[in-house]
């Protein structure tokens, strides 16, 4: 490689284009963190030329370019930026507007200068010169904003292209509007120049300013030559900082690593990877305690669905690229983009319950338990060569394993380890429903990773707390809501649908707070101190009365899914802590769900009627998530 250090001027001064590759990402630079800083940088030596002085030149870094051959006599020399597509925007912007600004004050004495280092001439010679008579020519998302901006020749132009980004009196909107990148920062740069050169007796001033950028802003200058690796340089140069995040390293990894010969990377790139430059891709997700852009998450979840081997998400470009190099062979970059392609399908499907995909349904009725380690399986099985009725039926029994451990109390904490296990087991043998049934009940007895039965599973939903309890609200509504699908089947051969239910609030049947309008079996009253009371000396291990025995039992049955419903949430505050007789009246005027049907036969609520509705429901659960 070739390197150089070259002021501002040199850089721009011949005939020639400096490109960002369609594939990196957009121009970022923004009024809160990066233009008032090059700004100052700027003033600061621009004062000491008006002082009299010779200003130290200024350093911008390194710049890294790969010259591109040019075929035939038309055009102009093209030079792609590998590194440093942000300064260069910027100083083209700066350039534009104080070109502007001085127009605008009616100084004409730097016009060739200034045309010299923003426009390449003779645009009859060239064979695009709608594109090359620009000095740098930004990437697809950027190109229509810039080139609008950039070609306005005075201030009036600027605002008629722009009018919705300016006030009736002509000043520039500052609140409640998001202006494109190149208007922003033209607008800005030109304003700033204003101030200065008026402050500073504009021509007395100009020419201090101009060469301010021109002479004594410098960047070292790296031009590549054949042989070096583009793709390495940018790593060094970008790897290690916190800027860049690992999904622009991998997509400069995937198109710097594009066979010419074979592939065509502008066709890679519109049909593959331009989907993931969507916003919806850029949108944080959480897990645990990580939030990431959404498209990690498709990338660290596909290189898992696809090798079953742990990763590590702060090693994600490493991974990526160990995937890439596949053992002993490696893969092309046209098998890359088509792996992400096709698992990036499955996964917004995954992670929005929406489509036609049976991961759609699983991922809507997994969102209540956040379980996303589930998600590589998940994907695994989606994009496998089977029948979609057999992946419904194992996403059918995934979601049994997890709800039946949810509704059991057991817990999570090792679902990470377990369900890669299952995976890495799932791909060596045959992806049959059968042998994913085998691997989620291979451990009977395990806390940590059984998959309850039954009866164990029976016996939870009848006897324990399960709101407030086992399951938060989400995850008590979505069972609720599940378990009024299945009631609501004529033929239990059926799939079961999931009502849209998330308008009504969970209600317990027998209140939380029974004391004033609920009597013991006994006809008792009993008040709230009582009842602590006897929940205190029940867990200091005391002998409990009879009256204090009734109080806990109870106690216990009231979160239990027996005495629980679903309610309009006006219905619900109205019947709130009132007796049965108010709340069936209510319930009779206000509910069709199946859930609620036998609730209107009865004229007493009590224990043993949770307990009768408690084996009901634990019937149609059995049913409904199968072991």
């Amino acid at each position: 490689m070739k390197s150089e250090t070259w002021t501002v001027q040199e850089v721009f001064q011949d005939r020639k284009q400096y490109k960002v590759p369609f594939y990196q990402r957009a121009y970022v630079w923004n009024l809160d963190k990066h233009w008032p800083l090059l700004w100052a940088d700027i003033l600061d030596k621009a004062n000491e030329r008006l002082a009299g002085n010779t200003p130290s030149p200024h350093f911008l870094g390194a710049i890294v370019v790969e010259p591109q051959k040019r075929s035939g006599l038309r055009g102009v020399d093209t030079l792609h930026i590998i590194d440093g597509q942000q300064r260069l925007t910027t100083l083209q912007y700066v350039l534009a507007g104080v070109r502007l600004a001085a127009r605008d004050l009616g100084i004409h004495d730097m016009e060739d200068f200034l045309g010299g280092v923003l426009d390449n001439p003779n645009p009859s010679t060239m064979a695009q010169p709608e594109v090359e008579v620009f000095k740098v020519w930004p990437t697809y998302s950027d190109q229509v904003a810039f080139v609008s901006a950039m070609t306005a020749d005075n201030l009036g132009a600027l605002k008629g292209r722009y009018p919705d980004h300016f006030t009736q009196a002509g000043t520039f909107r500052r609140i409640g509007i998001v202006h494109p990148a190149a208007l922003n920062a033209i607008w800005n740069f030109t304003d700033w120049a204003k101030q200065w050169l008026v402050a500073n007796g504009p021509l007395a001033a100009i020419e201090a300013l101009v060469m301010a950028v021109l002479t004594d802003l410098k960047v070292v200058l790296i031009e590549l030559e054949d042989g070096d690796d583009a793709q390495v340089i940018f790593e060094t140069l970008n790897g290690r900082g916190a800027e860049l995040h690992a999904t622009d390293l991998i997509r400069n990894h995937l198109f710097m690593s594009v066979d010419r010969r074979t592939e065509d990377s502008k066709e890679l790139y519109e049909t593959k990877w331009q989907q993931f430059e969507q916003p919806r891709w850029k949108l944080t997700e959480r897990r645990g305690r990580i939030n990431k852009p959404r498209l990690e998450w498709l990338i660290f979840s596909a290189i898992r669905a696809e090798t079953g081997q742990e990763g590590e998400l702060g090693r994600l470009y490493a991974d990526f690229k160990n995937y890439a190099r596949n053992g002993t062979g490696s893969r092309t970059a046209t098998q890359q983009l088509e792996m992400l392609d096709m698992y990036g399908r499955h996964y917004a499907q995954l992670i929005s319950g929406k489509g036609d995909l049976p991961v759609a349904r699983f991922g809507r009725r997994l969102m209540p338990f956040d379980t996303t380690t589930t998600h590589p399986l998940a994907l695994r099985i989606s994009t496998a060569d089977i029948p979609d009725a057999a992946k419904t039926e194992m996403f059918n029994d995934i979601i049994s394993y997890i709800v039946r451990r949810a509704v059991c109390g057991l817990p999570t904490n090792n679902y990470n380890n377990w369900f890669m296990s299952m995976l890495r087991q799932w791909i060596r043998g045959q992806p049959t429903r059968g042998a994913l049934k085998d691997l989620l009940g291979s451990s009977p007895t395990s806390t940590v990773s059984r998959w309850p039965d039954d009866a164990e599973f029976s016996h939870a939903i009848q006897t324990a707390g399960t709101y407030h309890g086992n399951l938060e609200a989400s995850r008590c509504r979505m069972l609720l809501t599940e378990l009024e699908g299945w009631l609501r089947l004529s033929r239990r051969t059926e799939e079961p649908s999931i009502p849209n239910l998330c308008n009504l609030d969970i209600d317990h049947i027998l209140p939380r707070s029974w004391y004033e309008h609920w009597t013991l079996p006994d006809g008792a009253k009993v008040t709230f101190t009582e009842s602590e009371a006897a929940d205190q000396l029940e867990l200091s291990g005391g002998a409990l009365s009879n009256h204090q025995r009734a109080i806990r039992e109870r106690n216990k049955a009231i979160p239990t899914l027996g005495n629980l419903t679903l309610l309009n949430l006006s219905v619900n505050r109205e019947a709130q802590h009132k007796a049965f007789p108010d709340k069936k009246r209510l319930l009779l005027a206000n509910t069709v769900l199946s859930l609620n049907g036998g609730l209107m036969t009865r004229e007493t609520w009590d224990e043993d009627a949770i307990a009768e509705r408690g084996r009901w429901l634990a019937d149609a659960a059995v049913q409904l998530y199968p072991r």
